[in-house]
């Protein structure tokens, strides 16, 4: 049987096992990216199939995120994360056996309902045994040492893709779920809370606001990945647009009407609360739309290998892991306006250091300062910003908020990565049409590229071609990359500078008080 009273031992196990149980979710995101050039040229995918491998799980991430931790809070916290990591553990084995796109991308999905669980459940453990005087501190211990499995993962798991297969990259998930099970099950306790007249009743469920978020961002997605590669006035794009502007609009009405909602909207009123999902939209939006693109520069576009491409984010987790306990401390010592004003500030020179880059960039002058400025400017941010969610809400509201928040970075990255890709497809299109135009190539190897121009960097070169045009077409193919690449990374730049702004006017400046 779990403990019941909640002193220092079940705070370390509780602390571990949601360190565990959000590197499961945060692990996932990184290694499939790291992945996603093997997935395409095995799988034979074009970008928009690509996109979606990483958008299903994200967009029923995003979806039930509300429902997961609300559920968390009226049905037993620990109870729901133990479900999400079973079902977690058992999509990442069936993604591992894919044999299609399309089975690969239906266990994504089924990956991200498991991570719905897993992501608010951490935070709202923390908050279940912790005080608030020494939530910012363990917050940050979490974001630091989940650190440690984002650095480790994208290495391993690119070193699989290497010398094995991308399938093994979706079985690192395995140990460490086992792993936290065990703990789950004999050493955190269980915690479920009363939710008053403010809050939603306990026991409902918000089943038809979960129904309307899910169809409504699904059609919104749907129709900005396939709007490039069907058209924008096809049936299927318009139609899909439509119910899912119409699915979201229903939404925000249902949760203002209904008593019991998973999106509570009063919770908005806190300035704080508002100002920091306000930044995390902008901010994370930016971090989500060009991550997607940088390991795919990094292996199609530089020629790195997966392990490289893995291990070339390695800068940025180390200096989360270093700093991250110390932020940690930012916003109980100084109170949160500074460190979410300074923070993404530092992310957004980041941002813009990684247009920078050409084709065939050194990768310690270019991509490793970017790199370590985006690092440091998300570690100053996200443990305060975190800590600024959860002491702006009751502490019976703590799963809620927490599921809140991150719905909202998840959906950022998710409206991020579509938006980006059509910003990528364009200058994509526009650069390799123009330097095919006067390359001086036959014409039907012109065709055979522009045919496969939905595969961007992915693009496979005809065969029986000489050195010097599949030189050219290489640098060609680079060249139309990188232009998009850059566009991505400077409106990221943008976004971020837009998150500090939104902080400066909106987040105050209170400090937690110490006992």
């Amino acid at each position: 049987m779990p403990p019941t009273p909640t002193d220092q031992a079940a705070q370390r196990w509780t602390l571990a096992a949601a360190i565990l149980g959000s590197s499961l979710a945060f692990v996932d995101s990184t290694v499939v990216n790291v992945a996603l050039p093997a997935i395409q040229r095995t799988l034979d995918a074009n970008a928009a199939e690509a996109q979606w491998v990483v958008e299903a799980y994200v967009l029923f991430l995003s979806a039930l995120l509300l429902s997961g931790g609300a559920l968390g809070d009226r049905l037993g916290r620990r109870r729901m994360f133990m479900a999400g990591a079973i079902v977690f553990i058992v999509a990442s084995v069936a993604a591992a056996a894919s044999p299609t796109i399309g089975s690969l991308i239906a266990a994504r999905a089924v990956q991200g309902v498991g991570a719905a669980f897993l992501v608010p459940g951490s935070l709202s453990l923390i908050s279940s045994v912790f005080p608030a005087e020494q939530r910012g501190k363990a917050i940050g211990t979490w974001s630091a040492m989940s650190g440690i499995t984002a650095a480790i993962g994208p290495v391993l798991g690119g070193f699989l893709v290497d010398h094995f297969s991308w399938s093994w990259a979706f079985l690192i998930n395995l140990p460490l779920g086992l792993v936290l099970l065990a703990i789950c099950a004999t050493r955190v306790p269980e915690a479920t809370c009363n939710l008053g007249d403010d809050g939603a009743g306990r026991g409902a469920v918000d089943v038809l606001g979960t129904a309307l978020a899910t169809v409504g961002l699904a059609g919104v997605i749907f129709a900005l990945i396939e709007g490039p590669v069907r058209g924008w006035s096809s049936v299927a794009v318009s139609t899909s647009a439509a119910v899912g502007l119409a699915g979201l609009a229903l939404f925000l009405r249902h949760e203002a009407g209904t008593m019991s909602p998973m999106l509570p909207l009063r919770l908005f009123k806190n300035a704080n609360f508002a100002g920091a999902n306000l930044l995390t939209l902008l901010l994370y939006g930016g971090l989500g739309g060009s991550l997607y693109f940088l390991p795919l520069n990094l292996v199609q576009v530089q020629g790195l290998s997966a392990t490289a491409a893995g291990a070339a984010l390695l800068p940025m987790i180390a200096i989360l892991f270093l700093l991250s306990r110390w932020a940690g401390t930012l916003a109980d010592t100084y109170g949160p306006k500074r460190p979410l004003v300074m923070g993404p500030c530092i992310a957004a020179l980041g941002f813009a250091w990684f247009t920078i880059p050409s084709v065939g960039a050194d990768y310690w002058s270019t991509f490793f300062p970017a790199t370590c400025l985006l690092g440091l400017g998300m570690s100053i941010t996200a443990a305060p910003l975190t800590t600024t969610v959860m002491n702006a809400v009751e502490p019976g509201l703590s799963g809620t908020a927490s599921g809140v928040n991150n719905a909202i970075s998840r959906t950022a990255g998710l409206l991020a990565i579509a938006i980006f890709g059509i910003v990528m497809s364009l200058a994509f299109n526009a650069g390799l049409d123009d330097a095919l135009a006067h390359a001086g190539l036959p014409a039907d190897t012109v065709q055979s590229v522009v045919s496969q121009r939905a595969r961007l960097a992915g693009i496979v070169l005809p065969d029986g071609l000489g050195e010097a045009e599949r030189q050219t077409l290489k640098a060609t193919i680079g060249a139309a990359f990188v232009a998009g690449f850059r566009w991505t990374m400077a409106i990221s730049a943008a976004l971020a500078l837009l998150s500090a702004a939104a902080a400066w006017r909106m987040v105050g400046n209170q400090r937690v008080a110490k006992p």
